[in-house]
């Protein structure tokens, strides 16, 4: 079994996309529609972009967007309608043209670790469309979030399945 790391580890990072479970996102079970988690944990991972210099204007200002490449999610406890959630982002590497990141959806009624979803994403230009590297400013401030995750006090249990090419 992979031991990812406990909520205390990750409820020290910065917390992104912080909210209740809307009842709109339930399932027929009164948990949290598990298509719903991507897209929490997508906006918490774009908000914590905006620190290394890619903000939700991107596209428009630059002409360059982050588009998600793979993932693997895993889901490890439910969130249930009103739960407050939130989400921890680690980057682990890039490459000249892609990011290889953790993303950590919390349980914060429960205080507990909901999902974890490994995802690449790459630099994309948008017109005419096809993948290029990072600016390099952009480039400057991943290496540095990268290089201060690296020194968190837990080592992320990636699936294996997923890496930079």
């Amino acid at each position: 079994m992979v031991a990812h790391p406990t909520y205390d580890q990750l409820v020290s990072m910065p917390a992104y996309a912080v909210q209740p479970v809307p009842m709109a996102f339930e399932d027929n079970n009164g948990q949290l529609n598990v298509r719903h988690y991507l897209g929490i944990g997508s906006e918490g991972l774009d908000e914590s972009l905006t620190g290394v210099g890619i903000p939700h204007n991107w596209p428009l200002k630059s002409g360059l967007a982050c588009l998600s490449a793979e993932h693997h999610l895993t889901y490890v406890h439910e969130l249930r309608t009103g739960d407050t959630m939130s989400v921890r982002v680690r980057l682990l590497g890039r490459s000249e043209r892609a990011v290889h990141a953790m993303v950590f959806v919390l349980d914060d009624t429960h205080l507990r670790l909901s999902c974890v979803f490994e995802e690449i994403l790459l630099c994309v230009r948008l017109d005419p469309r096809g993948s290029q590297p990072w600016p390099e400013d952009v480039a400057t401030q991943l290496d540095a979030r990268i290089a201060e995750h690296a020194t968190l006090d837990w080592e992320p249990a990636t699936t294996g399945c997923l890496a930079l090419r």
